[in-house]
């Protein structure tokens, strides 16, 4: 329900958006959708990439080393590898969120996941070095790096207290 809302919402957002464009010009809204399709047409191979490759990489991944590693009972130690692993995943959202699913189903804890989760989402390695370093000034990277240090240990923390999802 909560998905059938957000997709309303963003097609409410995208029929205001073609119609402020149409207001100026028609050039100007057939250009943006123009602009729109491409850009969904080239993205499209990615998302298959992405939920084809979480299909296979759910068949493939070892339950067991998941379960020992990165299982409910890991501990420390399982948290630091989820984040660690967390922060070299490559990749979108279909990726990221697809190895959390996945690692999920394949028995490892809520809270290492959460702790990958929050990693991939904060320190994404490849998106520091291919976007940030480039464009940002380096210290400020560096701080919002060593700042969100804790992050993903304090998201696991505050799942473990609010018990099993």
């Amino acid at each position: 329900m909560i998905s059938l809302a957000v997709d309303l919402l963003l097609w409410t957002f995208v029929a205001a958006l073609a119609a402020a464009a149409a207001v100026r010009s028609r050039t100007l809204m057939w250009e943006g959708l123009r602009d729109g399709v491409l850009d969904f047409l080239r993205l499209i191979p990615r998302l298959v990439f992405g939920v084809i490759g979480a299909g296979f990489l759910a068949e493939v991944m070892p339950q067991d080393v998941i379960v020992s590693w990165l299982g409910p009972d890991s501990g420390i130690l399982g948290l630091t590898i989820a984040t660690i692993i967390g922060a070299v995943t490559p990749g979108g959202p279909v990726v990221g969120f697809a190895i959390g699913a996945t690692a999920l189903k394949s028995g490892a804890g809520a809270p290492q996941v959460i702790a990958f989760v929050t990693a991939w989402s904060l320190y994404a390695l490849q998106r520091v070095l291919m976007w940030e370093l480039p464009v940002m000034e380096q210290n400020a990277v560096w701080l919002r790096m060593a700042a969100s240090l804790p992050l993903p240990f304090l998201a696991a923390a505050i799942a473990m207290l609010a018990g099993k999802p």
